[in-house]
């Protein structure tokens, strides 16, 4: 990855992909600085309302813009088991789950909204240009999985009751009480007072999006992890020094083995 310099005002986007006709799954959040505060701004929308809530919540320059669904540079179909998938799978698992397959019915579901989610943003003429390392468009979009990025910043990850539909809640509100979450932020953006407290944000479909704004804040910071390839997308991670031993020490080993002998 490459450092930047972090702007003194900005905005990132996380979107959390939903499919639900009736349902308001899909959410977004659109983080803002200046030179003092953080605040965050969360929407919800069926799939219906989705492309009008995306364009409403994108009125101003992205700098980045995070999607919690696979993507690759073409912006179609990926329709297998992608490394980025697989890295965060093999002893990930038991601890802190992993994510889908995009070769099965739901990742390919999941994939196909994702692309979709990302042209209206890429309409709307707000994102800037793809600055960073690992970049798969020209402009500023990314991938990212809330599950894996909050799980890596647990210490004891197995301590925390979890199943799969609430995994990430759980870990959400752990690394809030705990400070985690701020105290990143606060290394991402330091010395602005967050205005938008995490505790507030309740609606799973909203948490999800606020960790996808801090994926799209790593990368326009240029402090972040990245799992995955040029071919078939990369998966965006906290920073290297965010994240706890063990989760390092099982990327490190994944990563070896990718190489050694793929997956």
């Amino acid at each position: 990855m490459t450092a930047s310099p972090v702007p003194e005002t900005g905005s990132v986007l996380g979107v959390d992909i939903g499919w639900s006709r009736k349902r308001r799954s899909n959410a977004a959040c659109r983080l803002d600085w200046n030179s003092t505060t953080v605040t965050f701004e969360c929407l919800r929308a069926s799939l219906p309302e989705r492309s009008q809530m995306l364009r409403g919540i994108a009125d101003r320059p992205l700098l980045v813009t995070a999607f919690d669904g696979p993507l690759r540079a073409d912006l179609e179909t990926i329709d297998h088991y992608r490394l980025a998938e697989q890295m965060l799978t093999r002893q990930f698992q038991p601890r802190i789950g992993k994510p889908g397959q995009s070769s099965s019915p739901v990742g390919r579901k999941l994939n196909d909204h994702a692309n979709q989610c990302a042209k209206v943003i890429l309409g709307t003429g707000k994102l800037r240009t793809a600055k960073h390392d690992h970049a798969i468009h020209k402009s500023a979009i990314v991938e990212a999985f809330p599950t894996s990025f909050l799980g890596m910043l647990v210490e004891e990850p197995e301590n925390i009751p979890a199943l799969r539909a609430n995994r990430s809640d759980n870990f959400y509100r752990y690394l809030d009480q705990t400070g985690a979450l701020l105290g990143l932020l606060h290394r991402l953006l330091p010395r602005r007072k967050l205005l938008t407290a995490f505790n507030t944000i309740t609606n799973h479909d909203e948490r999800a999006a606020v960790v996808c704004a801090l994926t799209a804040l790593c990368v326009a910071v240029g402090n972040y992890t990245a799992v995955g390839d040029d071919k078939d997308g990369w998966i965006v991670l906290p920073p290297r020094s965010f994240i706890k031993s063990w989760a390092r020490v099982m990327l490190d080993d994944n990563a070896q083995l990718s190489m050694a002998d793929g997956f």
